[in-house]
């Protein structure tokens, strides 16, 4: 239990040094943006007296380190800053993304996750079989597809040809409407959950054939212990800690893609933020988007972490 409780801390030690390293990287990229944030608020028509009085109101000529550490002030506040003419709040447009990017991302977490391991399972019982040897081909096909590609082969099929699935158009609330939040997410999440699946239903096979061929499995077997047994309580339990955290380091990855499925889709997250941002020469908007995906990463993998020490039990003592 020491030694666990003392993994655990290393974690929350390292979470504040990797939020300070990630937000002092973007303030520094983003500082060679030339993009000027006095003409994105007074328009560019603006008059070089207007540019300057902006530039001294809000510290703008000063280094870029006083004003990283006026940023990090205002961060701990929850201020973002402002984007667009009528100076809406970073803080609020990123508070109102952050969940549709959050919801779809674990979605397409969750959808890969169930059926990487169902068909890494078979795939893995039914060992160089027909069974094996469709999956296969399902995981090489994953693997071969771009998430983006997909997502416009979907809209084609089921919005375009067929009419039953909508591609555009507002996100329906979950507990009122939860039929229309469903078929407005469900094209979103396969496109991104279907690279995933077929990556992890080959680590799964290969986790699983691993211990099936172990000694423990076959002196189960020779004691006559149910098949059932064996592999429920034994070999998946074993079998499934690689998986696991594989499936948790993806979770960056899925947010990253979801950002650019967002856009595909129309929905409201942080990737339709991210470009409203690029487009619109919103310095402190793509910061803030940028900087918030950033840490959850973070956050969610040390969760991960976390959870992986609860799982295996041999890494507790080292």
């Amino acid at each position: 239990m020491n030694n666990l409780l003392r993994l655990i801390g290393r974690r929350l030690i390292a979470l504040p040094i990797m939020a300070i390293g990630v937000t002092l990287l973007v303030f520094f990229l983003m500082s060679f943006s030339k993009a000027d944030p006095a003409y994105t608020a007074l328009g560019d028509g603006a008059s070089p007296e207007a540019v300057a009085e902006y530039h001294e109101r809000y510290g703008l000529d000063d280094p870029w380190p006083i004003r990283y550490v006026r940023y990090m002030g205002d961060l701990c506040h929850g201020e973002l800053g402002t984007y667009g003419a009528a100076r809406n709040s970073v803080a609020d447009r990123i508070s109102s993304a952050l969940p549709v990017t959050m919801q779809l991302t674990f979605m397409g977490l969750i959808i890969g996750a169930i059926v990487s391991f169902l068909l890494g399972v078979i795939a893995a019982l039914y060992r160089d079989r027909w069974p094996d040897q469709l999956i296969r081909v399902f995981s090489i096909a994953g693997l071969a597809t771009p998430s983006f590609w997909l997502a416009v082969l979907l809209i084609l099929v089921f919005s375009s040809y067929l009419g039953v699935l909508p591609s555009s158009g507002p996100l329906p609330d979950f507990l009122s409407n939860p039929g229309g939040y469903f078929a407005r997410m469900i094209m979103p999440a396969i496109a991104l959950a279907f690279p995933l699946t077929g990556q992890m239903t080959r680590i799964v096979r290969t986790a699983m054939v691993e211990e099936l061929d172990k000694d423990y499995v076959k002196t189960a077997r020779g004691a006559g212990l149910p098949e059932k047994v064996v592999i429920g309580r034994n070999v998946l339990r074993n079998a499934l800690i690689t998986p696991v955290t594989t499936l948790g380091l993806k979770i960056g990855y899925l947010m990253g893609g979801a950002v650019v499925i967002e856009v595909i889709f129309n929905l409201p997250g942080m990737g339709t933020a991210i470009l409203q941002g690029v487009q619109g020469n919103e310095t402190f908007l793509v910061m803030g988007v940028v900087i918030v995906v950033a840490l959850a990463f973070i956050i969610i993998n040390i969760v991960v972490d976390m959870l992986y020490l609860l799982i295996n039990p041999r890494i507790r003592t080292v």
